[in-house]
């Protein structure tokens, strides 16, 4: 399917106005229009997951701004006259295959939206042929769009931006929420990388890399304004925490490899995924096994977050660590809230 192909399909889950149309029931919605607080649709009353509403640039920027200030910040850019802020680099694949026929031989181009960064296209492509066929993220595809949904169930917008909250009440909360967001990026938030068993060796040197790299940077801002001192001290800290992570033997002389998973046997021809929170000497899994500990899920473009030895997508980690409402979906920063028998969690005034 050539590019075009796919942008009309695409267009075609859009409403007349524009609006994007719900993925559950179809046509008999009009069209997204969001409650004004609960996150769903007031003209079908599905969840605002179900209508994916926005694009791949939109997705892009909020993707941007949540590696951010990690340590997988080089998976981002700087946009040009964004006063700082960050764009994911998101990796695509177009795989292109010679038609046979009679006449003037013709090809057939297949546009992967997302692909595994830093692989050569054979390896791409082992990978993605280790996932299901309804999950390869094909543009045009109910693939595509099903990877468009797990970044909204994922990844919401509203457990890393304050912006992007309404519930937020006090300054004390807006805090305890900026302080909470510093802290997972630094300490938990990680994406995935694909190599084969035994190549964790180059990944760990990769990582040492960046992490001198960033240090560096860090450094020479520091020369140029005194003031930052304090701070470059407290980021050095965590920085030297996270390349101790990666320390560890190279088991590219290993004969057998072990999906940290399922338990089960890694053929060392096949790509598996490693994550750099794990170790890279000590973890590695098959690629449909990583996946969050929580709801089983698929992590949507590798983004996990690693605690207590598990494997996390972004909403089960933060409803780890503070209640979420079960009316707004927000996470909940304030002292006071109202918990149901059955241990659901509210906004008083959602409840």
């Amino acid at each position: 399917m050539d590019a075009s192909s796919a942008m009309e399909k695409m267009a075609v889950k859009q409403s007349a106005g524009g609006a994007a149309v719900c993925h559950a029931c179809e046509e008999s919605c009009s069209g997204f229009q969001p409650h004004s607080w609960r996150k769903a649709c007031i003209a079908c009353g599905c969840s605002a997951v179900d209508h994916a509403p926005g694009s791949d640039v939109e997705d892009d920027q909020r993707m941007g701004r949540l590696l951010a200030d990690s340590p997988c910040s080089h998976l981002t850019a700087k946009v040009k006259g964004g006063g700082g802020l960050r764009i994911y680099k998101r990796n695509r694949m177009i795989v292109t295959n010679p038609v046979v026929s009679r006449k003037d031989p013709t090809f057939n181009t297949t546009t992967y939206v997302w692909a595994p960064a830093g692989l050569n296209q054979t390896l791409a492509m082992q990978y993605m042929e280790l996932i299901p066929d309804s999950l390869r993220p094909i543009s045009g595809t109910d693939g595509a769009l099903e990877r468009r949904r797990q970044l909204f169930s994922q990844l919401p917008a509203y457990d890393q931006d304050p912006m992007k909250c309404q519930s937020i009440a006090s300054e004390e909360e807006m805090c305890s929420m900026l302080l909470f967001v510093k802290s997972y990026k630094q300490e938990v938030l990680g994406v995935g990388e694909v190599a084969l068993p035994g190549e964790c060796g180059a990944l760990r040197e990769a990582a040492t890399q960046r992490t001198a790299k960033e240090a560096k940077e860090r450094s020479n801002i520091d020369k140029k304004d005194a003031l930052q001192h304090q701070d470059h001290g407290s980021t050095s800290s965590s920085t030297a925490s996270a390349t101790g992570s990666t320390n560890g033997t190279d088991d590219s002389t290993k004969t057998g490899y072990r999906c940290t998973g399922c338990q089960g046997d890694v053929a060392k021809e096949s790509p598996a995924v490693y994550a750099e929170r794990a170790g890279y000497h000590s973890a590695l899994w098959h690629p449909t096994c990583f996946v969050c500990s929580e709801c089983g899920q698929g992590l949507v473009d590798l983004v996990y977050f690693w605690s207590n030895q598990k494997l996390f997508c972004g909403r089960h980690y933060c409803q780890t660590v503070w209640p979420r409402c079960s009316g707004c979906d927000e996470l909940i920063f304030c002292q006071s809230f109202h918990t149901a028998k059955d241990g659901r969690t509210w906004h008083h005034h959602h409840y």
